[in-house]
């Protein structure tokens, strides 16, 4: 199981323990290898991978693939949808964190359930102008939505450069751990 998130944003470990707990808990049919796990301060997003349908051939269409993707993904999330609920329960409970659900099959990924949580923020005239042009030609329905979208498209073109910054966090908790005062 991996995560490249925040783990030093949720507590030290926790997503050591959300990972270590859930490869226990999920079962080894669901998927067809580790899940993807991700961390934050409010949720637990599961990703896992599912077979390809099989006897399409290499006559299919790109159009049939999505479409067989995207009813193994439905078929998925039915079948197990009671076990889900009653892990997401659990989970929920232990970490004190909302568990989020989500498969990928083929080059098609959905998420079955996520959480939007409100954050708030001061922005300077200059910037709320960068959010209301946004939203005056279309991109975004309201700031808010227009917020988001600017929160992606920074996340897409800064992958590599968080994922550094998290690995450093991640040192200075583990160098944290280890200086006076502390235990083992």
């Amino acid at each position: 199981m991996n995560t490249e998130q925040d783990e030093e944003a949720s507590g030290s470990g926790v997503g050591e323990q959300v990972r270590g707990w859930f490869a226990g808990r999920l079962p080894g049919e669901w998927f067809t290898g580790p899940a993807e796990i991700v961390v934050d301060r409010e949720e637990i997003t599961i990703v896992g991978g599912l077979p390809e349908p099989e006897g399409q051939g290499d006559e299919a269409t790109e159009a049939e693939r999505a479409a067989a993707a995207e009813g193994r993904i439905k078929r998925f999330r039915e079948e197990t949808r009671a076990r889900r609920i009653e892990i997401a329960r659990e989970a929920e409970h232990r970490f004190r964190r909302k568990v989020a659900w989500g498969a990928h099959c083929g080059t098609r990924t959905e998420m079955f359930t996520t959480l939007s949580v409100p954050v708030m923020t001061r922005l300077r005239q200059s910037e709320r102008r960068v959010l209301d042009t946004l939203v005056d030609a279309g991109v975004a329905r309201s700031r808010s939505d227009a917020l988001a979208w600017c929160v992606r498209l920074t996340g897409e073109h800064t992958d590599a450069w968080l994922a550094d910054l998290r690995e450093a966090l991640r040192r200075v908790e583990k160098v944290r751990e280890q200086g006076p005062g502390t235990t083992g």
